[in-house]
């Protein structure tokens, strides 16, 4: 252990960047008496580790992180958004098979939604992407079975009403009234596309949101993440690492 260590950094910030919690949590772990330092307990906020020293949390090896590492990655469908699966399913992290480092999803995209996922190790910067509070918008592009009305639209722009509470306002366009050279199947009323931009994370917030005022989403896809796009460059299934710039950006946006 190295609580004197000059050249060291504060175990929860090597946490943090380990992936293994945000900063926040991270402290909480350690109050908790979960996480030793080559054997012993450590409990002092304080504590400084350096590069030989040996960090666990409950039992288990920490892995520092050699770097930070920020990738962008567009989901196909029928693909988990999670490190592994018990099911044996694809996962993103499988896509990502040639990156040599381990890095994590930030947030979710269900299985039947595709589009950008930002997949990092610098733990902090995920905590914050996360957590509403940063405001950090996502844009996704919405097929519903339409028509969709103006009174549904003001309903998505003034905040719908789910099981777990009020969403916060939505950005709402209108693209099309209607998808006529989708693959899609048709039912008897017509597509009309949508772009919708929410700052919340909730599970399968967007559907949910639709479905509460009575729609059915057929398709969706996110098409921006903060300042994040790729206006249709980066295929299905690719992934491509953050620019420096990009990088900054995000860690502005949310005060780092």
């Amino acid at each position: 252990m190295a609580q004197d260590n000059e050249g060291g950094e504060r175990l929860q910030k090597v946490l943090a960047q380990a992936g293994v919690a945000s900063r926040r949590h991270a402290e909480q772990l350690i109050v908790d008496g979960r996480v030793t330092v080559n054997g012993n307990t450590v409990t002092a906020l304080g504590t400084k580790v350096g590069i030989q020293d040996r960090i666990e949390v409950d039992g288990q090896s920490v892995q520092r992180a050699e770097g930070l590492h920020y990738y962008l990655l567009n989901k196909p469908v029928s693909v988990i958004t999670s490190a592994s699966d018990p099911q044996g399913r694809l996962t993103v992290v499988d896509l990502m098979r040639d990156v040599q480092v381990r890095v994590y999803p930030v947030g979710r995209l269900d299985y039947d939604t595709s589009g950008l996922l930002v997949l990092t190790n610098d733990g902090e910067l995920t905590h914050r992407l996360m957590h509403p509070s940063y405001g950090v918008e996502k844009t996704y592009r919405v097929w519903v079975q339409g028509p969709v009305g103006i009174n549904a639209l003001e309903s998505l722009r003034q905040g719908v009403l789910l099981e777990d509470g009020k969403t916060a306002p939505a950005k709402v366009v209108r693209v099309s009234g209607n998808s006529n050279g989708s693959n899609l199947k048709l039912k008897k009323d017509p597509l009309e596309i949508l772009e919708v931009t929410i700052h919340e994370g909730r599970n399968r917030q967007v559907r949910r949101m639709f479905a509460a005022i009575g729609y059915t989403v057929v398709k969706l896809e996110r098409i921006r993440f903060g300042s994040l796009t790729e206006e249709n460059t980066l295929l299905s299934g690719a992934y491509r690492p953050l620019s420096i710039r990009e990088i900054k950006d995000l860690r502005s946006k949310v005060g780092l």
